[in-house]
Parts: structure tokens; sequence; C-alpha cells
């Protein structure tokens, strides 16, 4: 609870008379008996915490048979993790928000004509960032210079801003931090998106993430999507690596599944099928990634390492 008060959920669960169950630990196996024993009707997590259910042991999903929703957030959710939650039976809601809107602040709202589509399209549909809370005035999209909104073609990316009740006052004793942040009367969340022509926003990169190869722009996002969806892989995150001919190139590091096997070039091949040669990984590099106690990936430790990794030829 001690991260944006666990997304509001000790508060929402205890108003509406309901039970909070807490973790010492993240544990599949423990999350699983918990469900059952108590069965547990709602629970949040990030991708990774949704990951981790997906892959672990068959024996641990036997003998759940009431309905499970869960939020999924805290960082963008490829979709294949929320095809592979469906396919547990579990409800996938996706929310996103920051520490500075108090958590939760937009929803991927489901449309009921999503339900008659294929389970991989509800999916791709779903991991949208969606729409306002309703205590939130605004949520859009905004070019940060001119601070217009962008249009709603899928294409045009802006930043998405918030304003509202629940978003913050100011940073505490920094008002030079304060006043960037809220340029324009807007709060800069510094994640870029597009709006979609039904008006649903999606998240494309951190300002910070995207890979600028060849006077290219790359969404890491992009690339990780398809890394999540060969069956080998568990965890993916992409970073941009130095390079002196495009000025950076897609560097891709890869946390494998328990008894699978698969080589760079596997990779390599993969991605080639789905994307553009410009947005193929240039180097790949297998290992545990780091995370944070709440399941994000650490990007930053990741670039401390791309220096020292082999270009593979694509």
């Amino acid at each position: 609870m001690f991260h944006c008060n666990g997304w509001t959920f000790p508060w929402v669960i205890a108003a509406r008379a309901g039970i909070n169950i807490c973790l010492r630990k993240i544990d599949a196996k423990i999350i699983f008996d918990l469900i059952r024993e108590h069965k547990v009707t709602h629970y949040c997590g990030a991708p990774i915490i949704h990951n981790l259910l997906i892959n672990s042991p068959e024996e641990y999903k036997i003998g759940i048979e009431h309905n499970v929703e869960a939020l999924v957030a805290g960082a963008a959710p490829p979709a294949a993790m929320i095809e592979g939650m469906s396919k547990l039976g579990f409800n996938i809601t996706h929310v996103y928000g920051l520490t500075e809107t108090y958590g939760p602040a937009s929803v991927c709202a489901k449309q009921s004509a999503w339900g008659l589509l294929p389970i991989g399209e509800q999916a791709i549909l779903n991991a949208r960032q969606g729409m306002r809370y309703h205590l939130q005035s605004g949520t859009t999209v905004l070019d940060s210079e001119t601070m217009n909104q962008v249009p709603a073609d899928g294409e045009t990316m802006g930043e998405v801003m918030f304003r509202g009740n629940i978003t913050m006052k100011g940073y505490l004793k920094n008002p030079k931090a304060t006043k960037e942040a809220f340029k324009g009367g807007w709060f800069h969340t510094g994640d870029l998106a597009v709006i979609n022509p039904d008006g649903y926003i999606k998240i494309k990169d951190r300002s910070k993430d995207i890979i600028i190869s060849g006077g290219e722009n790359i969404s890491s996002i992009e690339v990780e999507d398809v890394l999540y969806q060969h069956p080998a892989v568990l965890l993916a995150a992409v970073v941009a690596k130095p390079d002196e001919k495009w000025g950076e190139v897609v560097c891709a590091f890869i946390e494998i599944k328990n008894g699978s096997k698969v080589t760079a070039e596997e990779i390599i091949k993969h991605c080639k099928n789905h994307l553009p040669g410009f947005k193929v990984p240039k180097a790949v590099e297998f290992c545990d990634l780091p995370k944070t106690s709440t399941g994000k990936i650490q990007k930053f430790e990741l670039r401390k390492l791309v220096g020292a990794m082999k270009a593979i030829d694509v």
C-alpha cells in the first residue's frame, strides 16, 4: 500500500464492505491459493504480475471456478498479456495514471460490441489507455509546444495531459518543476500517445524511451509488443543503443520462460516478420531483467549495459 495507496484499492474495497487480502511477497502459487481460499473477486497488478500468473505451472490454476476481475497498470500492457489472462478466465480492465494523478486516472472502458470480436482483437483494443475518470476534468493528447490537441487519426503523436480534482497541486518545495509540469494549464505526463478515431488514447512510448534511428522515431512499446508474441519470451524491454551510422538502434533485453530455448537469430527473424527493418532489434541480450518492488522493469539499469553488447547483422 506504499505506492499510490495500492491504486486506491484498500479504500474502495473497505467502502464496499469488502475484505482486503494483503501479500508479503509476489508468488504465483500463493496468489492462486488465496484466490481459491478466499474467493477473491478483484485484484490489481502491473503487467509483470499478470505475466507471472499466465506462465506459472498449470496445477496452480486448477479449481478457480468464480469470476475474477483484475486491473492492469503501471506499464503499457502487451496485448499478448491481456489475451493470456482472458484465456485463464480472468477479466482484465486496463487503467492508466501516474503518482501525480493519484494513481489510475483513465480507464479503457470496454464496449459491448468488442465481446463479439476474436480474443486477439479484443486484447489489442483493451491495451489502450482509454477515457478519463469522472474526477478528471480532462484527459487528452496535446502538442506539447503549441498545446493544441492532436487529430484523432491514430497516427499523430503528442503528449498525454491531465487536469482535474485528482491531479496533484505541485511538487513539494519545487516551484520550478511544478511550473514546467503545468505549462499551458495541463499536467504534462511525459508519455507520448495518439488519439484513435473512437476517442481512445494509445500510448506509444515515454518521451525518454523513444529511439531515434536514422531520423525515424521508433516506439519501444511497439517493438516490445512484438517480442511478447514469441512463445519463448517471458519479459522484454527495449532501449536505444548508440550507433555510429544510425545514431541509435534498437536493443532488446529478454527474459525467457522456464524450459524454453531461443537464440538471438530466432528473435530477429520473428521481429522481421512483424516489423519494418529499421525497427528490428540490432542487438539481443538474454538475462534476468532488473525490476522495482512494484514489478516495473528498470530501463535505466539496462541502458548501462548496452555499450558492451555486440550488434547483430540484420
